[in-house]
This record gives structure tokens, C-alpha cells and sequence, in this order.
């Protein structure tokens, strides 16, 4: 009896946009299994964050398609991408930030609330117990990124590196089965950045959710990755695993240049 072909996850497929006589991306090809980290990484510029954007619909792609669990995504606006399963994280963060920790997160939770003006008006039984179903939901993803105990602080009293946590408990919170982490270790010190890997690591295992991440922190990328996709001027040059990357002359070429020290950074990671 044949073997049942799983369906990806999220599938890339040519998947490409132009500004002008600019390519920003071409022929972009990916997929991406239930519970897999796949990093995609470049040099400034590459195209990296332009293919998040195409991803979560804030692009509309001029070529190719992208699905998420054989459903075609392409035409629909960021919140029904959202919706269906797609959420993300910012290279600079985007909280609410005068609002509190816990009003962020639950702030991702309004779709699931079915109580409406009158109700909320009224305080009736259905808006307290929905209420208290979505704070709960909120103290729990808290919990997940180490932020117990700051329910109720605001957003941007937070240190640098607990806001970015705080945005991976928001994005949670939308029920995602693909995480996009757009640099989610950028400003961290190596205390942080270790902390985060291992948040990073048991949110896909214990919420079998798929991760495509943005990382410029090499060390990061090489320890928690399965593959690892290469962009240079919007195309693909290489994809394979960590060791495959790390040792393709092509990828060092183009995502260092000729900068000793940078090559040296490389061969630590």
C-alpha cells in the first residue's frame, strides 16, 4: 500500500514580487512540515523580510502561489491570513505598548469572543465567564515565555528583551500553526538569546507548531534550525542543513563577503 504524502505545512511555490523593474524576490520555492524550524538567512537586503511580507499578505505577490495546508493563500488580506493560521513577529517590535502585558495578549484573542456591545455594557454572565476564558488562555502563554508575575505592567516598561517574548505570547495567542520570527534575538544579550532558544524550541514541540525564522545571530541559527534556506538579491542559493550551509563556499561568499572578521564569526557559530 502506498505511503500517504503528508501535506506541508506552508508550500512556496515560484513565489515572487516586483517594485518597479525591481525583483525583490524570484522563483521562491519552499516547504515547511509540522513541526519543522526552517531559518532563512542573507545578507542585509536579500529579501528576507520582503518574503515574510508576502506571507502574511502585506505584499500581494506579482508570481507564484503559497498554501498552508493545500489551501492557497494568495489575494487574502493580512487578517484572514491571520485567521487561518499565519502569524508573525517584527525585526522592530510592535507592541501595544502603553497597554498592559496581558491586554496584549488578549488583545490576539478578540476574534474568539462572541459577546457583543450590550453584553460587555451589562457585564452578563457570558462576558464574564468569556472573560475569564481568554485570561486564563493569556496567563498560561505568559507562563510559556517566562513572564509570569508581569500580567499587569505595561508593554513598554518591559526590558528590551522580555517585549520581544511578549510578542511571541501575542502571536501564540492567535492559535498559529505557522510562526514567522523575524530576527526575534536582535538586541539580546547571550543570556537572553540562550533563553529564547529554548522558548522557541518547546513552543514547537509542545504546540506542534511549524516556525520559519529570520536570524542574523548565527550561533542561533546553526543550534535550533533543521534547514536553512540562503537568499542573495531575492533569489535562492543554497538550502540544506546547518552543516551543508555552514560549509557551502557560495553561501559564505555572498552572506559575508570578503570581511575576515565577519568569516571568523561564521566559523564560531
Amino acid at each position: 500500500m502506498a505511503e500517504e504524502k503528508t501535506v506541508p505545512v506552508l508550500k512556496c511555490q515560484h513565489l515572487g514580487i516586483q517594485f518597479g523593474g525591481l525583483k525583490a524576490v524570484d522563483d521562491f520555492n519552499l516547504e515547511i512540515g509540522q513541526s519543522e524550524l526552517v531559518g532563512l538567512i542573507g545578507p542585509n537586503g536579500a529579501g528576507k523580510t520582503t518574503v515574510f511580507n508576502l506571507i502574511t499578505g502585506v505584499y500581494k505577490p506579482t508570481e507564484g502561489s503559497f498554501y498552508l495546508e493545500g489551501q492557497r493563500m494568495n489575494g487574502k488580506k493580512t487578517h484572514q491570513i491571520v485567521h487561518a493560521g499565519i502569524a508573525r513577529t517584527f525585526q522592530n517590535i510592535r507592541l501595544f505598548k502603553k497597554m498592559t502585558v496581558i491586554e496584549n495578549v488578549k488583545a490576539a484573542m478578540l476574534q474568539k469572543l462572541s459577546y457583543g456591545m450590550p453584553q460587555a455594557i451589562l457585564r452578563t454572565k457570558s462576558y464574564w465567564s468569556q472573560e475569564a476564558a481568554i485570561t486564563e488562555r493569556a496567563k498560561e502563554l505568559l507562563k510559556v515565555v517566562h513572564l509570569s508575575g508581569k500580567e499587569d505592567l505595561q508593554a513598554d516598561n518591559l526590558p528590551y528583551g522580555q517585549q520581544r517574548r511578549l510578542e511571541i505570547a501575542r502571536a501564540l495567542a492567535t492559535d498559529m500553526k505557522l510562526l514567522l520570527l523575524d530576527e526575534p534575538a536582535a538586541g539580546m544579550n547571550p543570556t537572553e538569546t540562550e533563553e529564547l532558544l529554548e522558548i522557541i524550541d518547546y513552543i514547537r514541540r509542545e504546540f506542534k507548531i511549524s516556525v520559519l525564522l529570520i536570524e542574523h545571530d548565527m550561533s542561533l541559527v546553526m543550534k535550533i534550525c533543521e534547514r536553512i534556506q540562503v537568499l542573495d538579491f531575492g533569489t535562492t542559493i543554497a538550502s540544506g542543513t546547518p552543516d551543508e550551509i555552514a560549509n557551502n563556499p557560495k553561501v559564505i561568499e555572498a552572506y559575508l563577503g570578503k570581511d575576515n572578521e565577519e568569516k571568523e564569526a561564521w566559523e564560531d557559530a
